[in-house]
């Protein structure tokens, strides 16, 4: 099953790599990453590959990285992110 991670905060060292090491230490498959700073915001779109490893674990996971990135993450399927994206 695939997923869409999304971050955005505030720019600052190490968000990429707090967020790919989770990913690796839940055995998650990071296929597409696209990131862009603009000013001092980043932003970044995760496609992934959860493999085994339920969504809900993943977000948990995440969500610790979020309190040490001061940033906003989320998880979602990705038949749920191209629904929404849909006109």
């Amino acid at each position: 099953m695939k997923a869409v991670i999304t971050v955005v905060g505030k720019d600052s060292v190490g968000i990429l790599s707090k967020v790919s090491s989770t990913c690796s230490d839940c055995s998650v498959n990071i296929i597409e990453v696209n990131q862009s700073v603009l000013r001092d915001l980043f932003a970044m779109l995760m496609l992934v590959d959860l493999g085994e490893t339920p969504i809900d674990v993943l977000r948990d996971k995440l969500t610790e990285v979020e309190k040490l990135t001061n940033t906003k993450i989320h998880v979602m399927h990705e038949d749920i992110f191209n629904s929404m994206h849909r006109i």
